[in-house]
This record gives C-alpha cells, sequence and structure tokens, in this order.
C-alpha cells in the first residue's frame, strides 16, 4: 500500500518542517489582522450609514489623525517582526548532513550528492498510463530524493537552460533554478513520510510536468542508503 494515501488522504499536505510550521502560523496571524481590519471598515461604514447627520459635522480631531496614524504603524510592525523572522529563519543554516545539488532541465530534475563521488541521477514523472494504485497523476517520479530526518540538508539549485524553481510546499521552500547561478536553501524535515512538489516557474510546454518528489527517511537508513550507494567524499 502507498502510505501517502494514508498520509495525504485529504489531498492536502501538512507541515513536514519547522519552517513551515512558521508560515503556517505567520499565515494564521495575517488572517487575523485581517479580519480585525476588515470589521473596523465595516463598522465605520455603518456608522456613515447609518449615522449621516453625526458624520456631517465631524470635521476634525486631533487625536482621531493620531490614532489612525499610530495604529496602522502598530499593525505594520506586528506583520513585520515574525515575517523577518521566518525569513531568517528560511537561511538559518549550521551544520548539514548532506549536501543535494539540484539542476532544472526541460522538463525533469537532476539530483547529485556532493557527499558521494559520481552518483548523479535524472528524475522523471512517471506517465499517468503507468500509474499504480494509490499513485498520485502529475506527481510521482522514477526516482524519488532520499534525505534524512531530523537534520539539516543543504540543497544547490541551479539550471542547464531556462529559469525554473524547485518548489516543496510542505518544507516550505521554493527557489527559482537559474541558469549560470547556484541559489541555495535548507531543508530540515521534521517527520518520516513522502512530500511532493511541482515547477513553480513556467518553463516550456511541459511545464506540468515536473513533478519533484522527496522521500524522508531516519538517518539511519539514510546512511545506509549513502554507504550501499558509493563512498564519501
Amino acid at each position: 500500500m502507498n502510505y501517502s494515501i494514508v498520509q495525504y488522504s485529504s489531498f492536502l499536505q501538512d507541515s513536514f518542517s519547522p519552517l513551515m510550521n512558521h508560515i503556517s502560523i505567520f499565515h494564521d496571524h495575517v488572517m487575523v489582522v485581517v479580519l480585525m481590519i476588515l470589521t473596523v471598515v465595516i463598522y465605520v461604514n455603518m456608522v456613515v450609514f447609518f449615522f449621516p447627520c453625526y458624520v456631517r459635522f465631524f470635521k476634525s480631531s486631533e487625536s482621531l489623525e493620531t490614532m489612525w496614524t499610530i495604529l496602522p504603524c502598530m499593525v505594520l510592525a506586528s506583520l513585520a517582526a515574525p515575517s523577518l523572522m521566518t525569513l531568517y529563519l528560511s537561511d538559518e543554516l549550521s551544520n548539514p548532513i548532506i549536501t543535494l545539488k539540484v539542476i532544472g532541465h526541460q522538463w525533469y530534475w537532476s539530483y547529485e550528492y556532493e557527499d558521494l563521488e559520481n552518483y548523479l541521477f535524472d528524475s522523471y514523472m512517471i506517465p499517468t498510463m503507468d500509474l499504480s494504485s494509490g499513485d498520485f497523476r502529475l506527481l510521482e517520479v522514477d526516482k524519488s530524493v532520499k534525505v534524512p530526518v531530523g537534520g539539516e540538508s543543504r540543497v544547490f539549485v541551479t539550471s542547464s537552460d531556462v529559469i525554473h524553481s524547485w518548489t516543496v510546499p510542505c518544507m516550505g521552500v521554493k527557489v527559482d533554478a537559474i541558469p549560470g547561478r547556484l541559489n541555495q536553501l535548507v531543508l530540515y524535515p521534521s517527520r518520516v513520510g513522502l512530500v511532493y512538489g511541482q515547477c513553480s516557474e513556467i518553463c516550456g510546454s511541459m511545464h506540468s510536468f515536473m513533478p519533484i518528489c522527496l522521500e524522508v527517511i531516519s538517518q539511519s537508513d539514510f546512511f545506509s542508503f549513502l554507504n550501499f550507494k558509493g563512498s564519501l567524499k
């Protein structure tokens, strides 16, 4: 049985990293702020609509002007602080277990484990007619990428032709693959499972057929995988 069916029974991927947890909390925080602003706007409009005589003679108020200057600044500060914290968290890197290089092509991905000698492989989407029961259309690949749980993985992303975008939503990561340039991101999976993503930059006629599949495994299984594939550099 494909355990991804149990994991994604609602077809929405849950958070798989601390970064995505922070992004989800920040999203909820923004929604609360938006709801509060919407409530105030609706209330003011109702006052203007139902009490026009009172509003007509309300020409100026220094206290009101002070309030609607200070309050928006406080709202923006409440959004900026967690946003900056999440931004810096996404680039924080201390002691990565493995370094992975991702290369975008039209229309597939290539992966290389920098800590292994001569281990490079291509990852293609599995055609719909070849899918097994329980597989996801346009998301399954012939070779998934294995990363360890509970540790940092450094990922370098580039492209060999046009601009692509390596995106894994449940990890909270999205980085452009640009020819001639290496962009870096950090993966910190918090639990074992399969996670999916796709190219998020229109890159040609088969842009929709560039899925990403990460297999998050235990660190012991990951090191066994490395030993099986070849010697470490």
